[in-house]
């Protein structure tokens, strides 16, 4: 490295943003994600051992994934490789497998690939790394934001261990946040800063586990406030530190995994009847940007799907809302989706028409062949008594507009998909049914 070089590199580092300064450079310095890298635990030896094998690191934004790849380049004696997929091609993988199969092969010394944001790459790039992968010509460390079974190829999943990094804690980002600010190197300690404890609760509380988002308000905070001229502190109160986030990092991304998970929860606390966490939910769908045709349509499913005939009219409720909210438009919409969610949420459960319709769907592909009856098939045309089209009794004929007579194909005589719960409404058609079955006429016996 030449002095131009150098100087290069030394601006660089003062000019790069402080989340980026503040990267940990060993085991010891990364903050949180204990249930990974607290003693004992496979990765933490695994890093520690140098002896690692593919992972792929997953987790929300702001966890620690591209961190924990600087440690472990930092402590690996393995050739470090950086690539991020949203800049990179197939061109920098070739060049990157060529020149770890020429490391390999001179000194026997490993390679490791750190792919940032892996799930960037389309189908064709991920493939491209499967050899090099099994055969161990690179070791490879992918980061993702989004969950890699959906977004990272099966084949490259079954190769490698994936490790699911949580939000940090509070208090994990209080740590650093403190850290930035205190740290003459790294951090922000060379402005003589300081900051009060509630100012430092607060950033950590409004950063929604995503350290990044906390510390670029710690810098922002410091860079903009005048020192104090009595005594040229640089004081951050509560006050400063909302001028610089002013909104909380609420976690969705309506394209991506969380998506699914929120509306995953959505609808759980629908069926489990709980309306404050269905509102919960549905606020931060909307406050997201989420579709509200697309939560209208998941409303509907769950009132069919977990009420059912407790209370039909969830149903009913669910598709007007669906109709009223293309209508209506936001923000008006997001009061008729709270009708309709707290409806289904507070309404009588029950899956029976559910498993009645699977148990159907279930007999129709596993019985083979199972006729019509013959009295049930259509006898509107000439010849359809030849054909023995008769014998169908008409409901209306008899007594409760109910006539005992066989309905279902001769293969499945007998066989009960749908059965009603006690729950709301439905209890009343089970009584109804049952009463019918007991007490409506036979034909048969009368005879």
């Amino acid at each position: 490295m030449d002095l131009f070089d150098f100087m290069r590199e030394q601006s660089g580092k003062q000019e790069s943003p402080l989340a980026r300064r503040l990267r940990p450079k060993k085991l010891a310095d990364v903050v949180g994600q204990e249930h990974i890298l607290g003693p004992g635990k496979m990765l933490r030896r695994a890093i520690e051992a140098d002896r690692l094998s593919s992972v792929i690191l997953y987790g929300p934004p702001g966890t620690g994934k591209t961190s924990l790849a600087y440690v472990i380049a930092n402590t690996t004696k393995a050739d470090f490789k950086e690539i991020n997929a949203t800049t990179s091609g197939k061109k920098d993988m070739e060049e990157v497998v060529r020149e770890a199969k020429n490391t390999r092969g001179m000194y026997g010394r490993k390679t490791i690939l750190f792919v940032d944001e892996i799930h960037r790459f389309n189908k064709a790039q991920q493939d491209f790394l499967l050899p090099y992968v099994e055969d161990g010509t690179v070791i490879l460390i992918g980061a993702t934001t989004e969950n890699p079974y959906f977004e990272v190829n099966s084949a490259l999943i079954s190769r490698s261990t994936v490790f699911r990094l949580s939000p940090l804690t509070t208090e994990n980002i209080e740590t650093l946040i403190r850290r930035a600010v205190t740290d003459k190197e790294q951090g922000m300690g060379a402005y003589n800063a300081e900051i009060t404890d509630e100012a430092v609760h607060f950033l950590a509380d409004m950063a929604e586990g995503d350290a990044r988002n906390a510390l670029n308000a710690v810098e922002l905070a410091v860079l903009t406030t005048e020192p104090d001229p009595a005594d040229g502190k640089i004081r951050i109160t509560t006050e400063v530190a909302e001028e610089c986030i002013q909104r909380r990092n609420i976690r969705y991304d309506k394209d991506g995994d969380n998506h699914y998970d929120i509306i995953s929860a959505f609808i759980k606390s629908m069926r489990g009847s709980d309306p404050d966490a269905a509102l919960y939910y549905l606020a931060k769908m909307l406050y997201g940007g989420e579709s509200v045709t697309f939560i209208a349509r998941r409303i509907m499913i769950c009132a069919s799907e977990d009420v059912g005939m407790a209370d039909p009219q969830a149903l009913q409720v669910a598709v007007a809302a669906a109709q009223a909210v293309e209508r209506v438009g936001m923000p008006e919409s997001q009061l008729i989706l709270a009708h309709a969610a707290v409806y289904v949420a507070t309404a009588p459960k029950s899956n029976s028409v559910t498993n009645a319709i699977y148990s159907a769907m279930d007999a129709v592909k596993t019985k083979g062949r199972a006729d019509v009856p013959l009295h049930l098939r259509d006898a509107h045309y000439g010849g359809s008594k030849e054909l023995g089209h008769v014998g169908y009794k008409y409901a209306h004929d008899y007594p409760n507009h109910y006539v005992k007579q066989q309905y279902l194909p001769d293969a499945l005589v007998g066989t009960v998909f749908y059965e009603p719960t006690d729950m709301g409404r439905e209890s009343e058609v089970k009584e109804r049914l049952a009463r019918l079955k007991e007490e409506g006429f036979d034909p048969e016996q009368s005879e």
